[in-house]
């Protein structure tokens, strides 16, 4: 996670209570600039680590990097020169390039949006948080500081009851959107730009029937309670929609039914947890 003021660059690592301290890597002995430190954060998720981000940066404009992904040398120049370029955008990411611990199999490319492969070549932007063609991701995703403090305050305020971020085993993914989303509430853009570009490194055990289906149901569910958060609530699936359901059903391929089944349960896990939440019940 790093944040840039000006011509400086700090770089804030977040210590998610991992079993051997990042502070006492070997490693780390070679980063002895003052501009970089660890910072510990013992509340387990990636929300937290973000908000501790968020809390330690002193930069106007804050870029999020998990430890799965690597930039390209020139990633921190382009995004500030999109930042310079374009006043009007708050939040925004750029292409995602998969790096596969091994070879993939065939069956899992169409899959591959899942583990957050973006690869395009023109850059798009809006101002309409709920539009997925310009939705940034988390990785690499950059915020101005306004944006990151706005998002902060959800969070303190008690206005963001449920982490939609990854959790041990949790596999929710939305916190990201969330995050990016705030550049709207305040009356900014946000957008994807092709010349950032960075990888994403994807361990074998991703690329597994078990894993991409919960991936899904996780996703879904958490895209569900995403958009009730900006006041979209949730509709609940008509018998019109479930007969057309159980068709698409019928004529798919197993791992394709598979795959679709665990998004439908994804979104109607979604509708239960968003009920629950207007009864404050999590």
């Amino acid at each position: 996670m790093a944040a840039a003021h000006c011509q400086d660059i700090e770089v804030i690592v977040i210590d998610n209570n991992s079993d051997l301290p990042v502070s006492s890597r070997d490693y780390m002995a070679s980063y002895t600039s003052g501009l970089f430190r660890v910072v510990v954060e013992t509340k387990q998720g990636l929300t937290p680590a973000r908000l501790k981000g968020i809390q330690e940066a002193t930069g106007d404009l804050l870029v999020f990097v998990d430890d799965d992904n690597f930039i390209r040398e020139d990633f921190l120049v382009q995004g500030l020169g999109i930042a310079e370029k374009n006043q009007h955008i708050d939040s925004y990411s750029g292409q995602v390039k998969l790096v596969f611990e091994s070879e993939p199999p065939a069956w899992t490319e169409p899959y591959w949006g899942l583990l957050v492969c973006r690869e395009f070549d023109k850059d798009v932007w809006s101002n309409l948080p709920h539009l997925s063609t310009t939705m940034p991701c988390g990785a690499g995703l950059f915020v101005r500081k306004p944006v990151a403090d706005y998002y902060h305050k959800l969070h303190e305020e008690g206005k963001r009851a449920i982490q939609l971020d990854r959790t041990g085993n949790s596999l929710f993914s939305g916190g990201d959107n969330d995050l990016a989303a705030c550049a709207c509430d305040l009356g900014m853009g946000v957008g994807l730009f092709h010349e950032l570009v960075l990888d994403h490194y994807i361990p074998s055990f991703r690329l597994t029937e078990k894993y991409l289906a919960a991936l899904s149901q996780g996703i879904a569910t958490s895209s569900i309670i995403f958009k009730s958060l900006r006041n979209e609530q949730p509709i609940a699936m008509s018998l019109k929609t479930r007969m057309a359901n159980m068709v698409r059903l019928a004529i798919m391929t197993p791992m394709a039914r598979t795959m679709y089944r665990a998004g439908l349960e994804g979104e109607e896990q979604g509708r239960r947890m968003v009920k629950e939440l207007s009864k404050g019940n999590l």
